[in-house]
């Protein structure tokens, strides 16, 4: 009951969202909240039916202002030409400091950091926020249940991975950019969902070689990533990723019933 209680609320507060730009929401399910901010399409009718992008920050814009997690990424969906292109309801969720969004052991007394996932671990609070969240959108009828996209950087690429093998068939599209993940679950997700993979090649935070050990996970499950490894980038690898001129046209183009 409580479920569907937050359900009917999220339905009602969404319907009554100014289009202007981001609007900061919280997600209440038993007693636990997630942060999140939402952007509909201009001109919004809870008659029709549009996309659904979600989108996963890095660890640096964790909190609970539930503004920084706007920080990067979305200037590429506010972009005027962007939302008359792909109009889509587009959610940025904010992950508490004290969590994060994959179950990874991250070992800071070494650069680039170490991690240890976890693929036989349960959600993390914050991810378990971002699943019952992705069902609370689902559960709404102007959302296309055929193209429901993610993506996310550094500890949201992580997330983005993670998110994908707990959730194998809801999918269209991903990309993940200087993330990583657990090699063992990539054949859940690899035959359903086209990825898109992007890191620096001089990333000194998270080792390149995790983006390179996922797309020889994808290849051999039978998938065909597209992967792009920047010769020039660091970590911010994700300035580069946004600035790709099909960054968007590459995920909408993408659509469950065709894949």
């Amino acid at each position: 009951m409580r479920y569907i209680t937050a359900i009917l609320l999220l339905f009602t507060s969404l319907v009554a969202l100014a289009q202007d730009g981001f609007e900061k929401k919280v997600f209440i399910k038993d007693g636990d909240s997630l942060n999140y901010q939402i952007l509909l399409p201009r001109n919004f009718d809870k008659n029709k039916q549009y996309p659904l992008v979600l989108f996963l920050h890095g660890s640096g814009e964790r909190g609970n202002d539930n503004e920084s997690q706007l920080v990067h990424g979305s200037k590429v969906f506010l972009d005027e030409g962007n939302r008359a292109a792909f109009p889509a309801v587009v959610v940025f969720p904010q992950c508490p400091k004290d969590s994060y969004w994959a179950n990874v052991d991250v070992d800071r007394s070494v650069m680039p950091l170490g991690f240890k996932f976890n693929p036989d671990a349960a959600p993390t609070k914050a991810m378990q926020g971002v699943l019952d969240l992705v069902d609370g959108l689902l559960a709404q009828a102007f959302i296309k249940k055929d193209q429901i996209y993610v993506a996310g950087l550094s500890m949201g690429g992580m997330g983005t991975y993670e998110l994908l093998s707990r959730k194998p068939e809801t999918f269209a599209a991903a990309i993940a950019i200087c993330g990583g993940g657990s090699t063992s679950l990539v054949q859940k997700y690899a035959l359903n969902t086209p990825m898109w993979v992007l890191h620096g090649a001089q990333d000194n935070v998270v080792t390149p070689q995790h983006s390179l050990d996922m797309v020889s996970a994808l290849l051999d499950a039978g998938a065909f990533p597209r992967f792009t490894l920047y010769e020039n980038a660091n970590h911010n690898s994700w300035d580069a990723a946004f600035a790709e001129p099909d960054f968007l046209s590459w995920l909408f183009k993408h659509n469950l019933s065709k894949n």
